[in-house]
């Protein structure tokens, strides 16, 4: 299994320089589109982290911008079963597009932050390293049944939790991608 985006840089309008309409509070919310080739047949459901290691010297831990559970391969295909295309903005428009699909909480949830807002506080929430250019972790999963055990709103741990116990053993991919100050 391998993921494809057209950029290793993660473009302005997914990040800290988005126009102010693609920005909640500051933060920016347009998912960034992306591709998962190489999907077995038997995998019927993708789920994904979006995470920024870099951020840990930074604020003393890992920035969590995104996580999505539960994504029916099946919402998302558009022609062959091996490949699967998530379309930019699929955070905001996951009930349309796949409303089984669960989006956890990020790193704006944290109580050391304070925000209320869901808006901003589940599904994705755009780099804005404030230091340094840092490298974004995209981790996907396939797995051939849901995991069960999530809701919506769920933390990280709880998803790596539920892809470590799944049944059998998920497909796994990953890609590295910079953020600019």
């Amino acid at each position: 299994m391998n993921i494809q985006t057209d950029f290793s840089t993660i473009p302005d309008q997914y990040a800290k320089q988005a126009p102010e309409e693609l920005k909640i509070d500051g933060t920016p919310i347009l998912s960034f589109p992306f591709t998962v080739s190489g999907v077995s047949e038997n995998a019927l459901y993708l789920h994904w982290m979006f995470v920024d290691p870099d951020s840990i010297p930074v604020c003393g831990f890992q920035w969590n911008h995104w996580a999505a559970a539960n994504v029916p391969i099946a919402a998302l295909q558009s022609g062959s079963a091996a490949s699967v295309s998530i379309p930019e903005d699929f955070s905001r428009k996951v009930e349309l597009i796949a409303p089984e699909a669960m989006q956890g909480k990020n790193s704006e949830a944290s109580a050391l932050l304070g925000h209320k807002n869901p808006k901003i506080t589940t599904g994705y929430v755009g780099p804005t390293p404030p230091d340094a250019d840092h490298e974004y972790h995209l981790i996907v999963w396939a797995t051939t049944e849901p995991l069960k055990k999530l809701s919506q709103g769920f933390w990280f741990n709880e998803l790596e939790r539920e892809i470590r116990d799944a049944q059998e053993a998920p497909e796994r991919a990953e890609v590295f991608l910079v953020g600019r100050v």
